[in-house]
Parts: C-alpha cells; sequence; structure tokens
C-alpha cells in the first residue's frame, strides 16, 4: 500500500479519496476552509498543515481542484507541494486545467526530482461515488505504469492518451461532447413539451433509438424532474468550455457550437445558478420559449 496525498476534497474528490482510504492506502491532506468530512477521519485519513507537509509524507501526490490557478498554487505557492517534493514522488493531478499550464507545471515537477501525470476524470459526482470514473492520462509511459494501479481504485476506464498534456486536452473534448449534447437534449424535450407531447414518453422513446445516450438518461431526467442539485457544477463547465476556446483560438480553430454552449452556460452564471448541475442549461431555453420542460 502507498503513501497517497490528496489535496481537493470537494464533490468528486471526496469520494475518491474515501475508496483510497478503503483499498488500504495511507492518506494526508491539508485543509483550507472546511473541516475534514467525517466519513474520511472515520477511516483514517491524516490532516496535515499545508501542501508541502502533504508531499513530505507522501510517495504519490494527487490534486483535485477547481481550476489552473488553484493546481499551480497548490503545486507551487508558498507551502507548496514543490518545497516538500521528495525525489521520485508521482505527482497526479486530476482536476481539469489547460493543457500548455499542465506542460509547464509536469516540467517543473521533474526538474524538482519527480514525476508527473495529467489524469483528469469524467463521469461527474455519480463516477467518482461508484469508482465509475473514466479517466485520461497524459504523461510518460512509465509513469503511468507506476500511477496506474492508483488510479484504477477511483475509476473503471483508464486510457493513457499520450505525453503530459494529452489528457487534459482529451479532457477538453470531451467536454465540448458533453455540453452539445446536455444542449441539444434540452432542445428536444423543450420542443416536445412545447408541442404537447408527454416529455416522460418521449424521452423513454428516444433512449430506445439512435438518439440514446448516457446523458439523454440522466440528464433528460433531471431536467424533466427539476433535480438540479450539482453533480457537475455549471460554473466549472463553463471554465472547461472557456479552456477549450482558448486553446481553439491557439489551434486557429472554429468551434461553433462550443461558442454557443459556452455563452447559454455564461447566461446560467450570469442568472445565478453558478453553483447547480449543468443540466440546468434547460432553465435558459426555457426562459428563452417562456415554457417549462414537462408543462
Amino acid at each position: 500500500m502507498s503513501k497517497i496525498g490528496f489535496i481537493g476534497l470537494g464533490i468528486m474528490g471526496r469520494p475518491m479519496a474515501g475508496h483510497l482510504l478503503d483499498a488500504g492506502h495511507d492518506i494526508y491532506t491539508a485543509l483550507h476552509s472546511s473541516p475534514l468530512p467525517s466519513d474520511l477521519k472515520e477511516k483514517g485519513a491524516n490532516v496535515v498543515a499545508s501542501p508541502k507537509a502533504v508531499a513530505e509524507h507522501s510517495e504519490i501526490i494527487i490534486t483535485m481542484v477547481p481550476d489552473t490557478p488553484d493546481v499551480e498554487k497548490v503545486l507551487f505557492g508558498e507551502d507548496g507541494v514543490i518545497e516538500g517534493l521528495k525525489k521520485d514522488t508521482l505527482v497526479i493531478d486530476m482536476s481539469s486545467i489547460a493543457p500548455m499550464s499542465t506542460q509547464d507545471f509536469a516540467q517543473r515537477i521533474k526538474q524538482a526530482g519527480g514525476d508527473y501525470l495529467d489524469a483528469p476524470v469524467s463521469g461527474g459526482e455519480g463516477g467518482a461515488i461508484n469508482a465509475a470514473l473514466t479517466v485520461m492520462v497524459g504523461g510518460s509511459e512509465a509513469a503511468f505504469a507506476r500511477g496506474k494501479p492508483v488510479l484504477e481504485v477511483m475509476g473503471s476506464s483508464i486510457t493513457h492518451i499520450g505525453e503530459n498534456g494529452a489528457g487534459q486536452t482529451c479532457k477538453a473534448a470531451n467536454q465540448i461532447v458533453v455540453a452539445l449534447t446536455i444542449e441539444a437534449v434540452a432542445e428536444g424535450l423543450l420542443f416536445a413539451s412545447k408541442a404537447g407531447a408527454d416529455v416522460a414518453k418521449v424521452r423513454e422513446s428516444l433512449l430506445g433509438g439512435l438518439a440514446q445516450s448516457k446523458i439523454l438518461d440522466v440528464h433528460g431526467e433531471r431536467m424533466i424532474n427539476r433535480a438540479f442539485d450539482p453533480g457537475f457544477k455549471v460554473k466549472l463547465h463553463h471554465k472547461d468550455l472557456n479552456l477549450a476556446l482558448e486553446g481553439a483560438r491557439t489551434l486557429n480553430l472554429s468551434l461553433p457550437g462550443t461558442a454557443n454552449v459556452q455563452q447559454l452556460l455564461q447566461a446560467c452564471v450570469a442568472s445565478g445558478g453558478a453553483e447547480r448541475d449543468h443540466a440546468s442549461i434547460a432553465c435558459v431555453l426555457e426562459q428563452l420559449a417562456n415554457h417549462e420542460i414537462g408543462q
């Protein structure tokens, strides 16, 4: 079993750390504003003073924080991971951040004697709770081989995409597909509802045809039942699409559908919905239509 540092115990990180504890690993974490969740405390998680102290105790360090600046602060800020990094420590960033920044972070960790994987995930809160996350990994073959057994505790699909940054590039592509599919499901259900059809039966029928998808299944039900407690927050998906569009500009690439959905998510944020589930993009379309799905 390994001594693992885990920084970021939010909606996703908390159950992920729990699975590592259940598998017999020792977990070390540093807290900011929130206390250690009671379930992790009961399982034996250790709290230390700072990310630096996490690194001093750990052979492998996992970060699961919201955005690129958060990863940079945890790794390279005052009392950051790099100040306590031991030789050959493997840093695994499972956050969703900018690919170019990831390559820079990886180089800095390697120069300090460690190794680095970018390993963002898909699957939302449910995937984290059920240890069924899809993990998209960038890094060397050697680092991947070392990190894979740990990643397999938290995920059901682990794919080595390529060198550092490739995992984050794959995650950006994932977020594009997910966002556009959520928006398509919302439009389809809104159309059916406005036309007077039984929207629950429409969803049931669509699940049996070519339109079938996990998003139609899970988020279509959320839209019908008005269940927008966050599995994945609007503000985080909005951030991810901003990263995708920044990358597209660098590549001189047009992504018109992505830009459209990014604006709809911006409208969600502007109307006070930043903390709601990303399926609540349906609410913006409903406002435009003056009609609520299911009415």
